[in-house]
């Protein structure tokens, strides 16, 4: 098995687009020795080589390689609470998460890996009612960094903006007027860079491509990460 990551070639697209048309348990029982080596081992390569341009970043997040319990999600979906009853994901993912964390609600980064829908950058998605009260108290107790944030050139010019699903109305005990009511109503935070398919993916280059958005998101994993109390 080849541990060098070389791109996510056609077979490792090709993988998912079977899947998708198959998407059971007897045809990925027939396919696993495949999954093992078309998907799970380049990422796992591709993990190793973003792990020590990461720890450049911040040595506090980690890059873990093991196909288990390391930095790669499980192909396996839970369906328990789901209409959607199909048991495996149709994509590959993988977050570096603060070695505090130990879930996917903990500040990471990300990299989504989909036909038509490439993704990666930083940030928390959906934290923890605690969590989140911690954020909005900074951006209010601290609202010029959080300008300093949002207006932050490099990550404007990779991601457009801070994204993540809003409340209707204003988050309770604070105030409808309150300076930066548009962000404060967002239950996550994350600055994420919408790729498709192209043909850096396919290359070791798409390493080099993933870090300079994880660079560009470094303000606001700053600000998330002194947020809820831990190292940067």
């Amino acid at each position: 098995m080849n541990d060098q990551f070389n791109g996510f070639d056609a077979d490792f697209w090709h993988f998912f687009h079977d899947l998708k048309q198959n998407n059971t348990r007897e045809w990925f029982a027939d396919n696993k020795t495949r999954y093992q080596e078309k998907v799970v081992a380049p990422v796992s390569a591709f993990i190793s080589a973003i792990a020590p341009r990461l720890r450049d970043i911040s040595p506090h997040y980690n890059a873990d390689p093991r196909p288990n319990k390391g930095s790669m999600f499980r192909i396996y979906r839970d369906v328990r609470f789901s209409k959607d009853k199909k048991p495996y994901k149709e994509h590959a993912a993988a977050q570096f998460r603060h070695r505090m964390g130990k879930d996917a609600h903990a500040p990471g980064f990300y990299v989504h890996l989909e036909a038509d829908n490439i993704l990666y950058g930083g940030g928390i998605w959906t934290p923890p009612s605690d969590a989140l009260r911690q954020i909005r108290d900074r951006i209010v107790s601290k609202p010029e960094k959080w300008q300093a944030v949002i207006e932050d050139k490099a990550l404007l010019e990779q991601f457009g903006g801070i994204r993540g699903d809003s409340l209707k109305r204003p988050p309770r005990d604070f105030s409808a007027d309150a300076p930066h009511m548009t962000d404060l109503k967002r239950k996550s935070f994350f600055a994420m860079k919408t790729l498709q398919k192209s043909d850096i993916v396919g290359t070791a280059a798409f390493v080099d491509e993933v870090i300079n958005s994880f660079e560009a998101a470094v303000p606001l994993m700053y600000f998330i990460s002194d947020a809820v109390n831990v190292e940067f």
